[in-house]
């Protein structure tokens, strides 16, 4: 793949047929992926044939091989102009995300208490491959409540305050969500779910704010030094990925129709106004909000742990979503056009003065979430004017190594000592679980942001370390 060094976090992949338009690939050359063991460059470049895309196909510093898209991929179609929905440039995982909570603590105050709060949050957080949720529904009818209101829902029932939908993406429910297009076989499989944080990369972590860049804008965030933060990683679990599965089959099959030829089959997609291209965008909706409900539940469990442990509550600080497509606004050759705009993988960076911010947030931007690799630190970023890439950023470390290969790395080594050597508490996980997500299976987190900042995809607030993890 030849690539155009256009500054030094800014790379070109020049269009050729049947490319619409080029492929943008923001990354430090210490980032770039190798091409002989990773191909999401060439997916960069595949996303590019997209019947109705505009401006480029873009990478994100996080970039790595997926699912018809990158990972850290973002794509915009014109909804008027032919634009298509594509179900693998959302994933399996529809609308996993991050929540990020504070709490009115300090490290110190945590530390003779941190191992009653971590087997607290052990005990309360369902998680793994198996059935179990700190929700239990009692039919259909309150599931498909959840799946049209997500995170609002949940809070009317009791689990949660207002603050926690002001401080969501989307106030918690994503619109137009139709469980009416949710498969059963999807249903059956997120019935049991509602509130569990599911296995692989998902987590929930003790951390605590080790530096703050703008003392401004973390104070509006909620943010100080010292205090001890709760971040919780997951998604739509099985309902979800059976969306995914269930419309990337149904548009390989009216591509025909719709005189749409894409070089990878995993690029299935309709356009955003025909009955298969609506009937996708409801049930990724649907399920997007079932991912809102999954975190506002397990954010729920995580305060009655903190409230009875230390006598604090939570705060939320942001909830934000990586794998969605929405149709937003943007200006395309100087005129607003409306754009289906594909994130896999990658997370909105509103910037400041944002019409849909909160109030409390508009003058500062959108709090972005970064999380590291297991035993890493993560980052809390804000939006900035101007963004090269319909405000979007990358959103997390980004995998250099399968899940197969970091576990045969590790051999001969104990991952959950080495965290423990780290002062980090560990609960939950089985050795292969914590060797398939230790720090040498991803890129360096601390490069991949100064990547996004020094391309001008958001800005650097704080920087928070790991106290204690609990994975599945």
């Amino acid at each position: 793949m030849d690539l155009v060094e256009e500054s030094p976090y800014r790379f070109r992949i020049d269009r050729h047929d049947p490319m619409r338009v080029p492929g943008v690939v923001f990354a430090s050359r210490d980032l770039l992926p190798d091409a002989g063991a990773d191909k999401s460059l060439e997916q960069v470049a595949n996303v590019a044939t997209l019947p109705g895309i505009v401006g480029a196909s873009y990478a994100m510093p996080d970039v790595h091989w997926g699912y018809g898209f990158p990972i850290g991929g973002v794509a915009a179609t014109d909804v008027e102009a032919g634009g298509v929905v594509s179900p693998g440039g959302v994933g399996f995982d529809i609308s996993c995300g991050v929540r990020l909570l504070a709490a009115d603590l300090d490290r110190a105050a945590l530390r003779p208490r941190l191992d009653a709060v971590m087997d607290g949050l052990s005990e309360s957080t369902p998680r793994g491959m198996g059935k179990g949720a700190v929700w239990h529904l009692t039919d259909r009818a309150e599931l498909d409540a959840v799946l049209r209101g997500g995170s609002r829902y949940a809070v009317e029932r009791g689990f949660g305050v207002q603050r926690d939908l002001d401080r969501c993406e989307d106030y918690g429910a994503v619109g137009d969500a139709n469980p009416a297009q949710v498969s059963e076989r999807a249903v059956e499989r997120g019935a049991r779910q509602v509130g569990s944080l599911g296995s692989g990369n998902h987590f929930l972590e003790v951390q605590a704010v080790e530096e703050i860049y703008d003392e401004t804008v973390a104070g509006a965030f909620g943010l100080r030094a010292g205090q001890v933060c709760v971040m919780i990683h997951c998604g739509s679990r099985g309902l979800g990925h059976q969306i995914c599965t269930d419309y990337v089959r149904e548009m390989e099959k009216v591509m025909p129709r719709h005189g749409i030829d894409v070089p990878d089959r995993q690029l299935a997609c309709a356009p955003v106004a025909s009955h298969e291209g609506r009937a996708y965008l409801g049930a990724m909706a649907a399920a997007a909000n079932y991912a809102r409900a999954n975190r506002q539940l397990l954010a729920h469990s995580a305060r009655q742990v903190f409230a009875r442990v230390t006598g604090c509550d939570l705060d939320l600080v942001y909830d934000i979503s990586h794998n969605l497509a929405k149709i937003e606004t943007h200006e395309v050759d100087g005129t607003s056009r409306p754009l289906c705009v594909h994130r896999k993988g990658a997370t909105r960076a509103l910037p400041p003065g944002h019409p849909e911010l909160p109030e409390d947030l508009r003058p500062a931007g959108q709090p972005v979430l970064i999380p590291g690799s297991m035993g890493t630190g993560s980052y809390v970023l804000t939006g900035v004017a101007g963004s090269p890439a319909w405000a979007s950023t990358c959103h997390g470390a980004g995998r250099v190594q399968s899940r197969k290969q970091a576990t045969k790395a590790v051999r001969g080594h104990d991952p959950r000592r080495e965290l423990e050597a780290q002062d980090i508490a560990v609960r939950g996980a089985s050795r292969r679980g914590l060797a398939e997500e230790m720090p040498a299976a991803y890129k360096d987190v601390t490069a991949v942001v100064a990547a996004a900042e020094g391309a001008g995809l958001c800005r650097k607030v704080a920087r928070l370390v790991p106290l204690g993890v609990v994975k599945g």
